[in-house]
């Protein structure tokens, strides 16, 4: 069963626009079913298959020879010789797109093929997990309430919502073929016992700053060996690493990273919660909702084709707010409350109108499980829900 995905109109246009697009994103995220459901008519080759993927690297000229374009190419990082000989065919086919599309669950190793060889060929596409907009339009569900916290321990994965999969199965054997097929091939991890424990202890502190260094301590490894382990997980679109803003707010600001899951449903497995009750009443909800709100963020820049403008921002008194989008010179500022009835007022709202100054605020919003947009008159801000996010748009 096919979920309609809001990247449809934006692949379409790269395609026309540009001789390759490649297509990012995790594993299961979708990026094979959108490109055959949109490209039906083109010829289609899986590099997950080692004789395939050894024939692409090994006789690049003579695989594209075979397999003429319009090609769709899926994993292609695990020949990342072939680069080399699709600019060498894009370049004999001057002034024709669409002519490759390829997909990806590995940045680290696509970008250094894309950077060398296809730069100005190719357009970049992240695809995630679907959004809230994109379940609630297809399960014709709200996603409120029960339907929301539902949503947030299943989590955003189309297969598992089109096949009506168990989540808890599902992110089991995704978690042993993550670490299988993606960290071991990558960065050669010698205990997977270490890594799991890793995951786990990640999945724990989303939506909270991170500190690389306790983390190391609590695992009994080294500072760096998080940081790889952290850069992988960042690069399969695993998770977010959301940047503070400090630009012409002064110096007492925090300048750590905050770490985010772009699956609550991953995260939820990872971190122990099996039942909606037991996540209604973790003292984590509010951190979960927060990465929820982020992740629905992180979708609507990406489905558009845009690089996610999001940072946060947080002083060394405590003032903070969850979410800064710059737009030109102006910010639009978003705070996640997991509450019917938000505050009347909000310090991190007033603390960045007063070092930015108030024309500087283009917005301010309080994101609640409510669905529905509505003024507070006396806090000043919009209550709005984290699935339309009418903020976005301004």
């Amino acid at each position: 069963m096919w979920i309609p995905r809001e990247a449809e109109t934006t692949l379409s246009h790269f395609a026309a626009e540009r001789p390759a697009v490649i297509v990012t994103g995790s594993r299961q995220a979708g990026k094979t079913s959108l490109l055959r459901r949109v490209f039906p008519d083109y010829d289609y080759v899986s590099l997950d298959l080692p004789l395939l993927a050894e024939e692409a690297e090994e006789a690049g000229e003579q695989f594209l020879d075979k397999h003429a374009p319009p090609l769709m190419v899926d994993e292609v990082q695990y020949a990342p010789r072939l680069f080399r000989y699709l600019k060498a065919s894009i370049d004999a086919r001057q002034g024709q797109n669409g002519l490759y599309l390829l997909t990806g669950s590995q940045k680290f190793s696509l970008m250094q093929g894309v950077t060398e060889s296809l730069a100005g060929r190719a357009t970049i596409l992240d695809i995630y997990p679907l959004s809230l907009r994109e379940f609630e339009a297809w399960s014709e569900r709200i996603a409120e309430g029960d339907t929301l916290l539902e949503w947030m321990l299943s989590g955003s994965y189309p297969e598992l919502h089109a096949k009506g999969l168990e989540p808890q199965r599902f992110y089991s054997d995704y978690v042993a073929t993550y670490l299988e097929r993606d960290v071991r091939q990558v960065l050669q991890v010698k205990s997977l016992r270490d890594f799991d424990r890793f995951l786990r202890l990640a999945a724990a502190g989303t939506g909270q700053l991170l500190s690389i260094t306790s983390m190391a301590t609590s695992l009994g490894v080294s500072p760096n060996t998080v940081k790889s382990w952290l850069s992988i997980l960042e690069a399969s679109n695993i998770i977010y690493l959301l940047e503070p803003y400090y630009r012409n707010l002064g110096k007492r600001i925090v300048k750590t990273p905050k770490l985010y899951f772009l699956d609550t449903g991953l995260a939820a497995f990872l971190a122990g919660f099996r039942t909606v009750n037991d996540l209604r009443q973790s003292a984590l909800l509010g951190a979960f909702f927060e990465t929820l709100a982020l992740g629905q963020i992180v979708r609507r820049f990406a489905a558009k084709g845009q690089a996610p403008n999001v940072f946060f921002f947080r002083d060394h008194v405590g003032h903070e707010v969850d979410f800064l989008i710059p737009v030109g010179e102006k910010m639009v500022l978003l705070e996640c409350k997991w509450s019917e009835t938000p505050p009347k007022k909000f310090k991190g709202f007033h603390e960045i109108a007063k070092l930015a100054g108030p024309k500087s605020v283009l917005s301010q919003s309080i994101i609640t499980p409510v669905r529905g947009t509505r003024e507070s008159r006396e806090g000043g801000f919009r209550v709005e829900d984290c699935v339309d996010l009418p903020s976005l748009d301004a």
